[in-house]
């Protein structure tokens, strides 16, 4: 009996003398970085190709080549459009002609028109002093209204031709417009990502011959897990590292964050500009990216495994006060890249926040701080 009294006396002590813990400090300047993985991409790609189909002809450009606004990259076969294009232009030499015929027609019934006036207005004086016959001033007024009727329908021919001629110039300037249509050239100034066809292969409108990016149009599309994604704005800092060079860090900024996040995979997407991107980039290429959401002059920071509970916003952590350990429920804010929390609010004045866990921590035990943690 004397042997177990003195081994509970033993237990008892044990229990109660203090235990050690390590405890956290306030840190200056902590940079809050989120992580967030994805890849290059191009802010201005487009598939070029022609409005009409035929034959590829001509080929100016392949993969890899700097073409410049309106460089030619392709042309069709010409030689059936350029027939329809010559008869145009002969259905408007046509039309031309025929407007000046229908204009000295015009001329010439006018004339006709005035010669019969005047003879009428005489012919009429006369038989009113009977010096003609009353038939001979009617033949005279019938001839003066079929001249009038002849300079109508000379007026209408000239009409129908100037008709003619616009409907000619509108179809030589369609058939100039397809015409153009066979020829390919560069929207902008860009980059041949890929060729997709080859010469003699007869297209369809619409079919991509080229992949063309913009010049200096590369960016990154990083993919930030939305419980992390809520401090990011436009104009944050940026570290990059690809991964065909993970020993180089490459510096951008946030120009963009998507407006929509993935429904499946619950992931932001932000975009971000260079501002040293290597020589030569390849869209698609994987990315790490740092993205700096926040500095914090001074912070509290605790290791989220010394947190119970932690909901993303509040959780219980374990302190030293008075020499004595308690548990409080504390709010955070910002999580640092290496799971730390930052106590925003729920610790007391001179109270210090236990850093790590050890066995036989309880309230009111005696606590001694071994040693104050930083970073």
């Amino acid at each position: 009996m004397g042997i177990i009294v003195t081994l509970f006396g033993a237990g008892v002590v044990y229990s109660n003398r203090p235990v050690e813990v390590e405890t956290v400090r306030p840190e200056r300047e902590v940079p809050i970085r989120v992580f967030g993985l994805g890849t290059v991409e191009a802010r201005v790609t487009s598939k070029v190709g022609f409005e009409v189909g035929a034959a590829l002809a001509e080929l100016h450009a392949d993969h890899g080549d700097q073409v410049r606004k309106g460089q030619v990259l392709a042309r069709l076969s010409l030689g059936e459009q350029e027939a329809k294009m010559a008869k145009a232009r002969a259905a408007l030499r046509i039309a031309e002609v025929s407007i000046e015929r229908a204009d000295a027609n015009l001329e010439k019934t006018r004339a006709v028109l005035a010669q019969r006036q005047v003879a009428n207005r005489r012919r009429q004086e006369l038989a009113g002093r009977s010096i003609v016959s009353e038939q001979s001033a009617e033949e005279s007024a019938r001839d003066e209204a079929v001249a009038k009727a002849d300079v109508t329908v000379a007026e209408s021919e000239v009409a129908s031709s100037r008709a003619q001629l616009v409907d000619a110039r509108a179809q030589v300037q369609f058939e100039e417009t397809l015409l153009g249509h066979r020829t390919l050239t560069a929207p902008y100034d860009a980059i041949v990502i890929e060729r997709h066809k080859e010469l003699g292969t007869v297209v369809r409108a619409g079919d991509p011959i080229f992949t063309l990016m913009a010049n200096d149009s590369y960016w990154g599309l990083a993919h930030v897990d939305e419980a992390r994604a809520g401090f990011i704005a436009e104009g944050q800092r940026v570290q990059a590292r690809l991964r065909s060079r993970p020993q180089d860090v490459f510096i951008g900024k946030v120009v963009r964050i998507g407006l929509e996040s993935d429904r499946s995979t619950e992931e932001r997407r932000v975009f971000i500009k260079g501002d040293n991107p290597p020589a030569r980039v390849f869209l698609g290429e994987q990315v790490e990216f740092l993205i700096t959401a926040a500095t914090l002059a001074e912070a509290l920071l605790v290791p989220e495994a010394a947190v119970y509970g932690y909901n993303g916003h509040e959780g219980t952590v374990w302190t030293v006060e008075d020499g004595r350990l308690n548990r409080r429920l504390v709010r955070f804010r910002h999580r640092a890249e290496d799971s730390r929390l930052e106590i925003v609010d729920g610790v007391p004045e001179r109270a210090q926040v236990v850093a790590r866990l050890a066995p036989g921590l309880r309230v009111g035990r005696q606590a001694r701080i071994s040693e104050v943690k930083g970073p």
